[in-house]
């Protein structure tokens, strides 16, 4: 074969540019001959001195790795020539293109804010609360970077002192409503405010009073959120995280984009915390454990493992169990209580979420034992607490933080909240009783480490420094004004105060 390829006359110019295109195909094509095949073409190398038509050297193209040719005129449209190669996108330098379109995921709390994709629903969440900035801020924050774009907080209590409030309204997509005397008039004037499944909770202290607020607060905020231009309204409490479980990425606006169009309210089962110790000090950064809603076990497993699940409490969560919900905005929709939706012209079809829950930090440290009973002027008593709280763990909660002494009380803790027995922790796991979710912890963890909670505050407390100056210099101008008093939401000592409170926590 070499002596016969030493021998071959060198072929014209025009067809050894044809020749160089199709110098890979050629090559694969000769391999795949047999050897009588070869013979024969071997013999007939007085051929190549005549040029061949273009027909019979233009052989189909098929690239191959480390194949150099020349370049040669285009191949005719009818052969089997690669397609032009597209113009480079933006997306094209960060990695390899793909048949589906899928939006880049980031860690959006190094990068934050980072607007969501404009082909997801905009989500609003809806909270009342009282509690302070080292509990509203994480979970804020949080919520943020899984994709909520606007917040409606009412306030009252701790949470609309100056020092809190004033930090509040100055994060973007966050719209604070305090509970005044004007409001409580304009919520007595409401559609629900008359209806019977709600005048049934009115005069009684404590959860009572709170579930009527906040079913007040939600319909009011439905209202809110579609003049913001929102797609989705929740509610949710400022100790409960979402779990966009099963999304295409870790994001909640995502999630309901997804969502067929005829369905008007999502289910979040809720999983509810299972803490190792009892000095936890910042549960959403320390708990990672948590029990798995009945809705998301097979009923065996659920039934069979039902005794050491419970643990002698009186029910399978210590508080309640049937999630929450988000709601599509759309006319006549108002709220069913602080965990459902409903529509007056309809009934809504729903659907629960399969992997996606609502992670709810109950009881998840020793202080909220002893603030449940700070807040509540009931008697310790069976009958009396049956006025106050709506769950048997509540009342019983309530009794022993009245009547015990602190040491009782923190081995009460530790027999009914505490998951202290690592075998049967590890039992529960397997079976998946219990299931380990970390990435809430992440991204809290991150938050703090990227100064995100001390930067906003510190911003807050610059505004009001220069909002002061500013009022001061008009003042001292402006006589006519004199005796009207000087105010500003944050003071510098309370400002340092809170810096302190807000500090990363220790990593355990």
């Amino acid at each position: 074969c070499r002596r016969r390829r030493r021998l071959r006359p060198p072929l014209p110019a025009a067809l050894a540019a044809r020749r160089g295109a199709t110098c890979c195909s050629s090559s694969r094509r000769s391999r795949s001959r047999s050897p009588s095949s070869r013979s024969r073409s071997s013999g007939a190398a007085a051929a190549w001195t005549t040029p061949a038509p273009a027909g019979r050297l233009a052989w189909p193209c098929r690239p191959r790795r480390g194949c150099r040719p020349s370049t040669p005129p285009p191949p005719p449209a009818w052969r089997c020539s690669p397609p032009p190669p597209a113009p480079p996108s933006p997306t094209s330098a960060a990695g390899p293109s793909t048949s589906t379109r899928r939006t880049p995921t980031t860690p959006r709390y190094r990068l934050f804010p980072i607007s969501p994709p404009s082909s997801s629903s905009p989500v609003c969440v809806q909270t009342s609360t009282s509690a302070g900035l080292d509990q509203i801020l994480p979970w804020l924050y949080y919520h943020k970077v899984v994709g909520v774009a606007h917040f409606l907080l009412f306030v009252e209590g701790k949470a609309a002192k100056p020092s809190v409030a004033g930090v509040l309204e100055s994060i973007p997509g966050v719209k604070v409503v305090y509970r005044t005397k004007e409001l409580e008039e304009q919520q007595a004037r409401s559609r629900i405010w008359d209806e019977t499944w709600l005048s049934g909770f009115f005069y009684k202290p404590c959860n009572y009073e709170l579930f009527v607020k906040q079913s007040l607060n939600m319909e009011m905020a439905i209202v809110m959120a579609r003049e913001s231009g929102m797609d989705w309204i929740m509610h949710l409490d400022t100790d409960e995280l979402l779990y966009p479980g099963g999304a295409s990425e870790y994001s909640i606006r995502r999630l309901l984009a997804d969502v067929p169009e005829d369905v008007d309210m999502v289910i979040f089962p809720n999983y509810e915390s299972s803490v190792e110790r009892d000095d936890i000090k910042d549960p959403f950064s320390e708990v990672s454990m948590f029990k798995k809603n009945y809705d998301h076990l097979p009923k065996d497993t659920y039934f069979g493992m039902y005794k050491e699940a419970t643990r002698g409490n009186p029910n399978y969560f210590i508080t309640y169990g049937n999630g929450k919900s988000a709601a599509r905005i759309q006319d006549h929709l108002r709220p069913n209580g602080a965990h459902r939706w409903h529509n007056y012209a309809k009934s809504p079809n729903e659907i629960k979420l399969e992997e996606a829950a609502v992670l709810h930090y109950t009881y998840t440290k020793f202080s909220d034992l002893t603030s449940r009973r700070d807040r509540c002027g009931c008697k310790p008593t069976k009958e009396d607490v049956k006025r106050c709280f709506m769950l048997d763990f509540d009342r019983a909660a309530f009794i022993i933080a009245s009547t015990a002494s602190e040491e009782d009380m923190l081995r009460w803790y530790n027999e009914r909240v505490v998951w202290n027995d690592k075998q049967l922790n590890l039992k529960l796991l397997r079976k998946g009783v219990l299931t380990r979710i970390y990435a809430p912890m992440a991204i809290v963890q991150g938050l703090r480490e990227s100064g995100v909670f001390t930067s906003v505050i510190a911003a807050a407390v610059d505004n009001a420094k220069v909002g002061q100056k500013e009022s001061v210099d008009r003042n001292s101008t402006d006589h006519d004004h004199e005796d009207e008093p000087r105010t500003s939401f944050v003071a510098a000592n309370n400002a340092r105060k809170i810096l302190n409170v807000v500090e990363p926590a220790p990593a355990y």
